[in-house]
């Protein structure tokens, strides 16, 4: 998990940008795009810690082959962000470390979870530890490079 918290000190940097907009790049603030990718990974890991490592079955599903193991990366625009991880209300700097606090302290005992928790995804099915943290760290970097994107 190195990586997705040297992602989340990348996002933590640009706290001070939340208002900043670039259309011709999202219509989403820097400060949507952090709460976004915060809101995914914390309501992921609760996903995680909640569910029961004995009921996980992996089964072949081409599109997180395709996105987790092969390209690496997943395309700007061709998905909507579920509801569930969809910042609500107003977005500001104390919002945002709030934010962060609960994220850090949600990913505190990752490592000591079972390799069979999962969570289910809307495109990739139920995606197991392992396979999470891939998914976690591309999902933040894809909203990363859109953050920096927005702020060229």
């Amino acid at each position: 998990m190195k990586e997705l918290n040297d992602l989340l000190n990348n996002l933590h940097s640009e706290i001070s940008s939340f208002h900043k907009v670039n259309l011709a790049v999202s219509s989403g603030s820097v400060g949507w795009h952090i709460a976004h990718s915060l809101k995914t990974i914390d309501q992921t890991v609760m996903a995680c810690k909640n569910s029961n490592p004995t009921e996980y079955q992996w089964h072949f599903n081409f599109k997180r082959f395709l996105f987790l193991s092969i390209a690496k990366k997943f395309p700007r625009g061709k998905a909507k962000a579920p509801k569930i991880v969809r910042p609500e209300g107003d977005i500001s700097p104390e919002t945002l470390a709030l934010s962060f606090e609960k994220v850090r302290a949600n990913l505190k005992n990752w490592e000591s979870l079972d390799t069979n928790v999962h969570f289910p995804h809307p495109f990739f099915g139920d995606i197991n530890k392992k396979e999470t943290e891939k998914f976690l760290v591309l999902h933040t970097k894809h909203h990363w490079m859109i953050i920096k994107d927005i702020l060229k």
